[in-house]
């Protein structure tokens, strides 16, 4: 149902020289809902990254963010749909192939396609897969944010 990518991750040799440090193949994992399958791709605890430390980014990231920044490949299922969910998080999601339409909490649904980009700034939404056949794969990179505030008051992160 889901196919596996490869993780291409780069650093530096002791002369100071870019180097390929691993190539894996990583393959997304059925979720507890149902509706989709996860693969951490990157995450680090903190913003701004240290570039220094020996860390192999895969730190536990949960399905939100708790801190620091996350980058995950997405496979929403045919005919499935998330739930309503908000992060203190700005996301940017990626549509890399399939169909898939982002529903706000008024009520409106945009269609995305391959090539669609969403910046999500911590607002109440939910995705789902129209298709009847086709997995949606969406790569989401996910930075830690201060909590968002409507009308004076500071809207709580949602996590069904």
């Amino acid at each position: 149902m889901t196919q596996p990518f490869r993780r291409i991750v780069t650093a530096h040799d002791d002369q100071g020289l870019s180097v390929i440090r691993s190539v894996d193949t990583l393959t997304p994992s059925l979720i507890d809902s149902g509706d989709a399958a996860f693969q951490l791709v990157w995450a680090t605890p903190t913003v701004p990254v240290d570039l220094n430390a020996g860390t192999d980014g895969m730190v536990p990231a949960g399905k939100t963010l708790h801190g620091g920044s996350v980058i995950r490949i997405v496979d929403m299922l045919p005919g499935k749909a998330s739930p309503l969910h908000r992060s203190y998080s700005i996301d940017y999601g990626i549509v890399l192939s399939g169909q898939l339409e982002l529903e706000l909490d008024d009520g409106s649904v945009t269609a995305l396609q391959a090539g669609d980009i969403v910046v999500q700034r911590a607002t109440n939404h939910l995705w789902r897969n129209p298709s009847p056949d086709q997995v949606c794969r969406i790569a989401f990179i996910l930075i830690e944010a201060l909590p968002v505030m409507a009308g004076g008051k500071v809207l709580p992160e949602v996590h069904p």
